[in-house]
């Protein structure tokens, strides 16, 4: 039987002001259906070209928002350039990539509709369209984020986990943005596109800890690929899962087999409060895309910018 549940949802979002976490939330499904009503088409055309011709760069604006959102929340302060600041100067944001992108549609859209697309909701829809480029849920998200005037790199070092970060704490990071653990073990499925830098990887292999349990023919693959404790160079690195360009549910069977690049993958394999989730989700690709849907949903609606508690910027790498 096809689940009806989602839908209800989101017919029942739209009938009704969209408050997540925030007082008098004035984020809309329908924000700019007047002021600029080719946006999404516009973000649409723009990133399909460059998708086609970059099998990796789904991933990359799918990482670019997360590692935005968890910072101040969405508000695009992950593009602000500033020599003191800047959280690019972060090493969480290393390997960040395509923030032009963000700033060339954000051009276009001047042109199109000046004054009123935010960098931070151009963000977030370009993430959208990554996941359902790569074959994931088509998520529907409200807009109307407004654009920060700071930006933080020590920020940026507090709140984006790092590669060796417990359950516990990983737990405690999603549900502080409202997610259940369902919701907060499916957004670690975003892992199913991209890959794992060996500088994030190194640690594990080679300062391995009780009780983190690898596939041995998978350890092996993984030493071949990263031979040394210091890596060579920062560019190598190796897939997340066995499909790492299609957006699935492999991640979530690779990890039971003890295939998982990081040890919360691990972890959260083995963990009891987490684990029957990912059995769940490894079984039932459409669950994880409901389960996945709805903690995208949560992570990009929490803590933002609305009306005039933000801007929306006319260059998205500096402040107005």
């Amino acid at each position: 039987m096809e689940r009806s549940f989602p839908l209800i949802l989101f017919l029942l979002a739209m009938s009704m002001p969209l408050s997540f976490g925030i007082k008098q939330n004035q984020l809309h499904y329908n924000y700019y259906k007047f002021s600029c009503p080719n946006l999404e088409s516009v973000i649409k055309s723009e990133l399909l070209s460059l998708f086609l011709r970059d099998a990796t760069a789904p991933a990359a604006f799918l990482r670019l928002m997360f590692h935005d959102c968890q910072v101040q929340g969405c508000d695009a302060s992950i593009l602000l350039d500033s020599n003191d600041s800047s959280e690019m100067i972060s090493s969480r944001n290393f390997a960040i990539r395509y923030r032009e992108i963000i700033s060339h549609i954000k051009s276009i859209l001047e042109e199109e509709c000046p004054g009123q697309v935010s960098c931070a909701d151009i963000i977030v829809l370009a993430a959208k369209e990554a996941v359902s480029f790569s074959g994931g849920p088509l998520i529907q998200i409200p807009l109307g984020r407004k654009d920060s005037r700071t930006c933080s790199f020590k920020e940026a070092d507090a709140k984006l986990p790092s590669p060796t970060i417990t359950v516990d704490e990983f737990i405690s990071i999603f549900m502080s943005k409202g997610m259940s653990i369902e919701e907060s073990v499916s957004i670690l499925g975003a892992h199913t596109l991209g890959v794992g830098h060996c500088l994030n990887i190194v640690g594990r292999l080679y300062d391995q800890r009780i009780g983190d349990e690898m596939d041995l023919n998978f350890e092996a693959s993984l030493r071949l690929a990263c031979p040394t404790e210091i890596p060579l160079t920062n560019l190598t690195f190796v897939p997340n899962d066995m499909t790492p360009i299609i957006f699935d549910n492999h991640y979530y069977r690779d990890i039971i087999m003890g295939r998982g690049l990081f040890g919360i993958d691990s972890n959260i394999s083995r963990d009891p409060r987490t684990a029957p989730f990912v059995m769940r989700f490894a079984l039932d690709q459409n669950y994880f895309f409901e389960a996945f849907s709805s903690a995208f949903l949560k992570l990009s609606t929490t803590n933002v910018l609305t009306n005039e508690q933000g801007d929306v910027r006319r260059q998205c790498n500096q402040v107005n």
